[in-house]
This record gives C-alpha cells, structure tokens and sequence, in this order.
C-alpha cells in the first residue's frame, strides 16, 4: 500500500458519514444553527485553535524526530490558519473552549502511525468544513474570506497527504498501515457522531433527503 492507496481506502469505507458531513447541514450542526458571520468564524477559530493544541502536545513527546519536525511544522501552519480567521473578529481572539470528541481522541493516541492516521482522517473531516465554510461566505458575497478559507482547505489536505506520505516512510509492514487506516476511520466515525448528535438535538434528520 502506498498513500495514495491509503487515502482513498479511507475515503471509501467512509463515503457515507464523509459525504453527510459535507452537506449544507454541517454549519448548522456547529453552530447550533447561530448562522450569523461571527459565529461562523469563531466556530471556525475555535477548530484551528484546537488543532494547534493538538499538534502543540504531539510535537512534545513524539519520539521520531523526522515526525516531531512535521507535527512542529502543523502546529505553526494551525497558529496561522487561527491568526486569519480571528482577524476577521472584533475582538480579535477566541477562547480555546472544549476541544470535543474528535480531538479528545486524537490527544488520546500515542503511536506515532496512529497519529498520522489520525492527521488523515482530521484533514479529510476539515476538508468538508472547509467546503461548507467556503460555500457559506460565496453565497454572502464575500470574497476575501472565500478565498482565505480556500488557502486553508487546500494547506489542511495538503497536512493530510504529507502525514499519508511519511506514514509510509515509517510503516514495516501491512499491519501499520491497517492499525493507521482503523485511527483514521475512528476519528471520521467520531466527528460524524458529534455531528449527527448535534442535529438531533434539534430535531433535524442528519440522513439527507432523497
């Protein structure tokens, strides 16, 4: 397997909750639909933010060096994508709040292929937040923020094909890759949950309408 494979692999087995988290729901479901500007982009913050957190923590203990580098080098890239993204506010900040679950696990792995598989999972889930967001600030005409959130949809996958890449540097043999590929379909399966669970709290169906 290599990580072109890899990828797709995931991609398929996760094409349901993958394809329902990028559905015009998914804003709805993080905002509690608030869909106002500014809780857009604090819900949009407040993910960067935790993933710097995230990457901030690996980048402490990770005991390969090559994949501390690129957890270090993740973690500054998410610092910046927060900067953009709160420059757009008033204030200019926002509070690091809860993490919640899909981050929970990914602070819960130690393994270092279990982290990149969980780097994978993270950028395809942000892929389609990134989509929505994008579609939201079109659909309000605002070009400058379309296009900042456009560098930070194709700067997150690129985070995803790098980790799939050096995954591979690293693997010895098909049970890395498979144990790899469970972390990232956990991860995907745990935002699609929060996701699901977030409409139902308000009495929306997350199956799309056929």
């Amino acid at each position: 397997m290599d990580a072109t494979d890899f990828q797709q692999s995931i991609e398929a087995s996760m094409a349901v909750e993958l394809d329902r988290l990028g559905s015009s729901k998914l804003l709805v479901a993080l905002t509690d639909a608030d869909l106002t500007e500014d809780r857009i982009l604090r819900t949009a913050a407040r993910s960067e933010r935790a993933a710097m957190e995230t990457l901030e923590a690996w980048a402490t203990d990770e005991t390969n060096e090559d994949v501390r580098r690129l957890f270090d080098e993740y973690h500054d890239q998410e610092r910046d994508h927060y900067d953009r993204i709160t420059a757009m506010l008033a204030d200019d900040e926002v509070g690091a709040g809860d993490a919640g679950p899909m981050h929970a696990k990914l602070r819960s792995l130690e393994a270092t292929t279990a982290r990149l598989g969980g780097l994978v999972g993270r950028a395809l889930v942000a892929d389609r937040t990134h989509l929505q967001l994008i579609s939201f600030f079109v659909n309000e005409g605002d070009t400058k923020r379309t296009d900042c959130f456009r560098e930070l949809r194709e700067e997150t996958a690129s985070q995803g094909d790098r980790a799939a890449q050096r995954l591979g540097d690293i693997s010895t043999d098909s049970d890395d890759w498979d144990r790899a590929r469970t972390v990232a379909e956990d991860v995907i399966e745990i935002a699609y949950g929060a996701y699901a669970d977030s409409l139902d709290d308000l009495g929306i169906d997350p199956k799309p309408i056929c």
